[in-house]
C-alpha cells in the first residue's frame, strides 16, 4: 500500500501525526527527516503542526521510510490509516 493524495485535506491532522511519530521512531529531530527526505524544517514543521500536507513527492519518501522500517513501519500506517491509505 503507498499513502496518496487523495483527500489528504481530511486527513491531515493523521498525516501529521504519522509524520511525527515516524520521526521519532527514528530517533530525528526535524532537521535531520528534513534532510532524510530532502525537504525543509519548516515543511516538516507545519506538517506536524497540520498548517501544511506533504506533496506527492513527500508522501512518497514518507512511504518510503515507513517500509524500510519494516513491522513498525507498517504499525504506524496501521494505527494512522486502520482501513488503508486515505482514499478519495
Amino acid at each position: 500500500m503507498t499513502l496518496k493524495v487523495k483527500r489528504l485535506n481530511a486527513e491531515q491532522p493523521k498525516i501529521g501525526k504519522l509524520v511525527r511519530e515516524l520521526r521519532q521512531a527514528m530517533n530525528l529531530s526535524q532537521e535531520k527527516f528534513a534532510d532524510a527526505i530532502g525537504m525543509t524544517f519548516p515543511s516538516i514543521n507545519r506538517w506536524e503542526n497540520g498548517h501544511a500536507i506533504p506533496s506527492p513527492l513527500a508522501l512518497q519518501q514518507i512511504d518510503t521510510l515507513l517500509k524500510q522500517l519494516g513491522e513498525r513501519g507498517e504499525a504506524l500506517r496501521t494505527k494512522y490509516f486502520p482501513e488503508g491509505e486515505p482514499k478519495s
